[in-house]
């Protein structure tokens, strides 16, 4: 007969080392060791998590393709939970382009054939009718925070199908790392409706459903279906949607928004961080959010959203709403968005005012003379040397966000911008770009990247157990994510705070959306009297807990 464990007999020393939540490997104590039947089945010498930590982080810099140091990590997060998030949390400015952007784009191209380990929920188009069960499955009876994808629109890389559940996983690995949401109270989630890749769906080792994409009441029923069961299974349960087309992520968002407190951060993560940003610049420059005019070039979901809040910015300040608006400008693939074009999806209405139309975006920036241009358009190099130089040229402190990820997408590079503009632009990036040196000045750009607001946006959720995520509490975040920014930080062009401080700025975030979400009287706890101590009291700390604690 084997002598292998089973499910009703009592847990061996083997099994501590083999459960990623209870591993401690050479960090188990003596004591633990003999209490555990570990003895002989480590090496002898007890181990801290820093050094833990230090051997693993000298592993990762061995290896020089990002890609490999993603599967080195992930690797990590399948053997050993507490080591994975403290070893991310403490490195994060060095690791977070690793287990997330840039490099997560490469990982979801690649993911059926880096595949180790089952992570998160699938639930596919053929589990109609059964998703409550799916749910029933997950491990965990209390989940505060979901991030789920279709995988249709993965960066700007297009529909990557099943492979989007690496930015469902990365996600949530920045929740825990750089908002404190605990790591079993997380859930990522794959809706596998098909793909209409067809490259992937020719690749042998792709895992996701081999058949085109769902569209119209196939499609709706299982949304519906999936995200009433998990109302059901998790009441509470805060929703973020994530890389949905533009055809599904602003009806999912007006249809759900009311009914869970649920966001996109497509549309509004990537609006907060934005805004904050221009908040930032224009503390720079001098100039008032009124006086602005912004040109995006692209005109879906980032923009928009982006658009939108920046709309509300202007608003608080007295504008009436046909004024905020025309503050941005949209320019698609057929050319600006102007009053009169037949073809304008609803979204890009509100900012289709009066021009002639302009099929060039260089053109366009000759034309409109923007104080900031925005690159959400995944086209690279879109921010070409004609169009910075013509920016430049009707401005002292040119704004240029080239926001798109990956970096492969970016519209223009850190360095580009700095030397087009003769060394005045206000830079940011939707991926990191390096300090660069020009005219005897180092700037130090900053990636505008959600990280900064939505890990804060989700924990002041969870914490005030708000019954919606409204405009107000994106504005809040953008505003408090802008008060971050030192005088320093602006003398060297950082438009944004250093990284290494996110988790105290996702403190200050996840206060300041508590606090609307209890003015806003959508709370059902009473209101705290200290809300910044709760907030922190309630962050996970990564580390090891001991035996007791694991449950021997």
């Amino acid at each position: 007969m084997s002598n292998s464990s089973t499910p009703h007999s009592p847990r061996r020393g083997i099994d501590w080392l083999r459960d990623p939540a209870t591993n401690e490997g050479t960090a188990f104590t003596a004591a633990e060791r003999d209490a555990l039947g570990l003895r002989g089945l480590l090496p002898p010498r007890v181990a801290t998590i820093e050094e833990q930590a230090q051997r693993m982080l000298a592993n990762l810099r061995g290896y020089t393709a990002p890609l490999h140091k993603y599967v080195a990590l992930e690797a990590l997060h399948g053997r050993n939970t507490e080591l994975y998030y403290r070893l991310l949390t403490d490195h994060l400015e060095e690791l977070m382009p690793i287990a997330y952007t840039p490099t997560v784009g490469e990982d979801c191209q690649h993911f059926g054939h880096i595949f180790q380990q089952a992570r998160g929920l699938y639930v596919s188009i053929e589990d109609r009718g059964r998703v409550a069960q799916l749910l029933a499955n997950w491990p965990e009876d209390g989940v505060d925070i979901v991030v789920v994808t279709d995988g249709e629109r993965i960066l700007g890389l297009g529909d990557l199908g099943a492979n989007g559940m690496g930015i469902a996983i990365g996600k949530l690995a920045l929740y825990v790392a750089c908002a404190g949401i605990h790591p079993r109270r997380k859930l990522p989630v794959l809706l596998d409706v098909g793909t209409n890749n067809l490259a992937l769906r020719g690749d042998p080792l792709y895992l996701g459903l081999n058949r085109p994409r769902a569209t119209g009441a196939e499609y709706d029923a299982l949304v519906d279906e999936f995200m009433t069961a998990l109302a059901q299974r998790f009441p509470g349960v805060v929703v973020q949607f994530e890389d949905f087309a533009n055809h599904h992520a602003f009806e999912l968002l007006a249809r759900w928004r009311e009914r869970l407190p649920s966001f996109n951060d497509d549309i509004q993560g990537t609006a907060a961080v934005a805004v904050a940003g221009l908040l930032s610049a224009l503390r720079a420059t001098g100039g008032k959010a009124v006086e602005q005019r912004l040109l995006f070039l692209g005109a879906g979901e980032a923009a928009t959203g982006i658009a939108d809040l920046y709309a509300a910015a202007v608003r608080a300040e007295g504008v009436a709403p046909d004024d905020a608006r025309r503050c941005s400008w949209l320019f698609d693939s057929k050319g600006l968005v102007v009053a009169g074009r037949a073809d304008l999806a609803a979204h890009k209405r509100a900012y289709a005012h009066a021009h002639a139309p302009v099929a060039d975006f260089a053109a366009a920036v000759e034309a409109l003379r923007p104080t900031a241009i925005i690159g959400v358009s995944a086209v690279a190099g879109a921010f070409d040397e004609r169009v910075l130089r013509a920016l430049a040229a009707c401005n002292a402190r040119p704004i240029v966000f080239a926001l798109s990820n990956p970096t492969s997408r970016a519209e223009c590079t850190a360095e580009q911008a700095y030397r087009c503009t003769d060394g005045r632009a206000l830079f940011a990036s939707g991926s990191p770009f390096g300090a660069v040196e020009f005219n005897g000045r180092r700037h130090v750009p900053r990636q505008g990247n959600n990280a900064y607001v939505f890990p804060g946006i989700g924990l002041g959720a969870i914490v005030s157990r708000t019954r919606a995520i409204t405009d107000e509490m994106f504005l809040t975040a953008a505003r408090t994510l802008a008060g971050e920014v030192s005088d320093a930080d602006l003398a060297q062009g950082s438009l944004y705070p250093p990284l290494a401080q996110v988790r105290q700025v996702s403190a200050r975030i996840a206060a300041a959306v508590a606090s609307v979400a209890w003015a806003q009287g959508l709370s059902p706890l009473p209101c705290p009297s200290d809300l910044p101590s709760l907030v922190r009291a309630s962050m996970y700390e990564p580390g090891y807990r001991g035996c007791a604690a694991a449950g021997a």
